[in-house]
């Protein structure tokens, strides 16, 4: 592993929960923290006057030494207005895990570093991998074909697999991870987390409505519709949303990636995202009996493994 200490030892699974617009907020970040696991949200879900503080402070205040540490997601791209204003309560109450995404900035790694916190960046490919760090990034998340959220379109077996010929610091691979098995093949290929999304869109501690979970509990991977239509940005989205939209999931036009605008969930709100990887989630459960299942899965195949070997 090369992951720092003070954060694999506080660790009972190698897992990120990713931080997902919306739905990530307070409680589902408090319970996966609690249950081992890093929880993460989006500084943008904290949408009224002092949210976002009150959330960094009830998280330092809460969560324990025995608990998992929690991440910060700061979207760095030029139309987030509010990335300073964040950025600036992150050094405050000292986040210990930010998450940067839409553009590896310097400054922004600058001010975590300044006390001692750790940032990864998301990439969906090696050339924004080595960016990434070349600018002070102390870790990556690989974003790889079948992610949820803006996915990227490699193999991870290709991702990884590039990124670890020049890099030996943290990696966290995202795309299709839902099960104690993907946890273990993602750390087989060289990564040292997995990253994992859509599988807590069905607990019972998301900012999903209930429609929204019980999609992700029907549907499969044959099931997700790749398109930049909803933010410029190509994501992955549940094409059962898409349709009840009154629109063709298989005739979506292409959106103009210059105009890429974050406030434009507010026209798509009905259009849900998810990563492939749903097939493997069979009901709507509380936060930490899917980690459970998945610390249970992931023991399994260790044996499995080792038993076979």
């Amino acid at each position: 592993m090369t992951l720092p200490a003070s954060l694999s030892s506080r660790l009972s699974l190698p897992i990120i929960a990713s931080p997902m617009f919306i739905i990530s907020q307070l409680d589902l970040v408090m319970a996966q923290c609690r249950a081992g696991i890093v929880g993460s949200f989006p500084s943008l879900n904290a949408r009224g006057e002092g949210e976002l503080e009150g959330w960094l402070e009830r998280l330092n205040a809460e969560l324990t030494a025995d608990d998992a540490p929690y991440a910060v997601n700061l979207i760095v791209h030029h139309s987030n207005a509010r990335l300073e204003e964040d950025l600036a309560l992150c050094v405050k109450h000292r986040v210990p895990i930010v998450i940067s995404s839409l553009g590896a900035r310097e400054e922004v790694n600058a001010a975590i570093h300044s006390y001692g916190g750790i940032v990864f960046h998301d990439v969906i490919n090696d050339h924004f991998a080595r960016k990434a760090i070349a600018k002070g990034a102390d870790g990556l998340i690989a974003v790889a074909a079948g992610a949820g959220g803006h996915a990227g379109t490699t193999s991870p077996f290709a991702l990884i697999g590039e990124i670890r010929q020049w890099f030996d610091g943290p990696v966290a691979l995202s795309g299709s991870i839902a099960t104690g098995d993907a946890v273990l093949a993602a750390q087989a290929m060289g990564a040292d987390l997995a990253y994992i999304g859509s599988a807590f869109i069905a607990t019972e501690e998301a900012v999903a409505v209930q429609e929204y979970k019980q999609m992700i509990v029907d549907s499969h991977a044959a099931d997700i519709v790749y398109s930049n239509l909803f933010t410029g940005v190509h994501g992955n989205y549940l094409r059962g949303s898409i349709a009840k939209a009154g629109m063709d999931p298989d005739d979506l036009p292409e959106s103009d990636p210059s105009k890429m605008d974050f406030g434009a969930s507010k026209a798509w709100k009905d259009i849900w995202g998810s990563g492939q990887g749903i097939g493997a989630v069979d009901a709507v459960v509380p936060a930490a009996k899917r980690i459970a299942q998945i610390g249970a899965q992931f023991r399994a195949a260790k044996k499995r493994i080792c038993s076979d070997s």
